[in-house]
């Protein structure tokens, strides 16, 4: 009975340590922009799979699929200074025209910089005609490994004729 008590009072505290260890990572805030381009010449994010047209918005077809290598700058700019790249796809997801969301599944590739060689990995919704779209952090490597955390995201602009848009990117991660 002791050897049975003992050990119960060595996982507890070992849970504990675990427990007060787990509050202690680091927590990075990032901001940059993100370049979606999908017009020519020299277009980030290029249409794979075409869904059948329906009327979920102008261009948008529930059931495309696109993948991307988008820029991420410090500024709003594409001439802005470079930090990584967007690489991954999304796909229209939402057949409701009043709530076109998305499949967003992108890794975040940091090639400048404190993090260079550092990814995030995103796996979300992308409800695109909200104000703020709140993506989760689903991990990371480099300084980011067995990283979480969260993203709030918004629409900083978008061409409504080209389909371009600069998307803007407050990154909260722990790590």
């Amino acid at each position: 009975m002791a050897t049975f008590n003992g050990t119960i009072i060595l996982l507890l505290s070992l849970a504990s340590v675990a427990i007060l260890a787990a509050g202690k990572e680091p927590t990075t805030r990032l901001h940059f922009y993100m370049h979606d381009k999908i017009s020519n010449p020299n277009a980030t994010a290029v249409r794979v799979a075409e869904g059948p047209q329906t009327s979920t918005g102008p261009g948008i077809n529930f059931g495309d699929i696109y993948v991307i290598d988008d820029l991420l700058t410090t500024g709003p700019s594409p001439s802005s200074l470079l930090v990584g790249r967007a690489q991954g796809f999304y796909a229209m997801a939402s057949q409701d025209p009043a709530d076109v969301a998305l499949m967003l599944t992108v890794n975040l590739v940091f090639t400048e910089g404190e993090y260079k060689g550092s990814t995030l990995a995103i796996l979300s919704r992308d409800a695109i005609f909200s104000p703020v779209r709140e993506l989760p952090v689903v991990g990371g490597s480099g300084a980011f490994r067995l990283a979480c955390g969260y993203v709030l995201m918004k629409t900083y602009s978008f061409n409504q004729t080209l389909g371009d848009a600069v998307l803007e990117w407050d990154v909260y991660v722990m790590h």
